[in-house]
């Protein structure tokens, strides 16, 4: 569907530099990052807004860059959601079907349609000043996908809700995709919003993409610390690998690669598991627990092995002070090179 090869340009101060990424047909991908990283920016240049300095973005087979806004065929809904203030919700959702001259009759089905589906027909024949921040987000969307495109980018598309209303609308958003049959463009900074629409993920820090990849991929073989920290691995340490182990703050781990020389070490906390049945296969420590912090689905456990690690699990009750044992397979030990 998209086929991005060494784009590199500059806009005011920020420039994005070699970006090379491959987005399937019918794919849901997640540009991820921190602020500034430049994620709205690159989906601005697949818009149109701006021309890339160097390289070229291809879709559906064919180098788009020559070609106007308009003629991209792309569905946008940036992170304001650009609602015409002057019209209605139902005139916000008919615009692109209008702009394109479709006849009335059709029109007012397809609207009457998306608005359905979107559970949005109550707010027919108000303004957007009157929209609440999901509201308006359901209107963007209406507008955006009731042509029927096969490309939608979504900017920052769930900023603006609570984190109950964002949980939902990640899933209503998961959900519309696949039903359109879409290709879709996330952009969003929020690890665990990504982890609920993403079949991939491409994570950019200053305009370069630092990996793409599952969310599975990624996890468990991060390409650098900044991966790792970025995707909430909250065990990282400096270390040294020798042949199918790697020492960290005089702590020695088994693992599955044989690895040497000056490392990074990490852990995700979910990998470790505490008074689980032992095996001769894995790491197995005993620490004791320093403090314990119930959240909403999982408790994080902390413990001093000679390292503190975090350890994250769904079941047992653990007090500061108890002695636990802590298990680990080789295979969970990452390495970082």
């Amino acid at each position: 569907m998209i086929e991005i090869r060494d784009l590199c340009s500059t806009l005011g101060e920020f420039t994005l530099r070699d970006i090379n990424l491959d987005v399937n047909r019918g794919e849901y991908l997640v540009l991820l990052g921190p602020t500034g990283a430049g994620k709205t920016v690159l989906i601005e240049y697949i818009v149109g807004i701006h021309t890339q300095d160097s390289g070229s973005i291809m879709v559906r087979g064919a180098d788009i860059t020559p070609l106007r806004i308009e003629e991209r065929n792309i569905a946008y809904v940036p992170q304001d959601y650009a609602l015409f203030p002057g019209m209605t919700v139902a005139k916000n959702v008919a615009y692109g079907l209008e702009a394109r001259r479709i006849p009335a009759g059709e029109v007012k089905r397809a609207v009457t349609a998306m608005m359905e589906k979107l559970g949005i027909s109550h707010l027919r024949d108000r303004m957007p000043l009157h929209l609440s921040g999901g509201e308006k987000q359901r209107v963007a969307l209406g507008r955006a996908l009731v042509t029927g495109p096969d490309l939608v980018l979504l900017d920052e598309p769930l900023s603006a809700l609570d984190e109950n209303l964002r949980a939902s609308m990640a899933r209503d958003l998961r959900a519309m995709q696949r039903d359109a049959g879409a290709t879709f463009i996330h952009v969003c900074h929020n690890f665990d919003e990504a982890s609920e629409v993403a079949d991939r993920i491409a994570l950019m820090k200053d305009g370069e993409l630092e990996q793409t990849g599952s969310l599975d991929e990624m996890k468990s073989a991060p390409k650098n610390e900044f991966v790792a920290r970025f995707l909430n691995t909250c065990n990282i340490f400096p270390a040294v690998a020798g042949e199918f182990c790697v020492e960290a703050g005089g702590v020695r781990f088994h693992t599955a690669s044989p690895v040497r020389g000056d490392a990074v070490m990490a852990v995700r906390p979910e990998c470790i598991v505490l008074n689980g049945p032992a095996s001769p296969s894995a790491n197995i420590f005993t620490g004791t627990v320093k403090s314990v912090l119930s959240r909403p689905h999982f408790t994080a456990v902390t413990i001093d092995i000679g390292l503190t690690l975090v350890a994250y699990c769904m079941a047992g009750e653990f007090r500061q002070g108890d002695t636990v044992r802590l298990g680990m397979a080789p295979e969970n030990i990452i390495v970082i090179q």
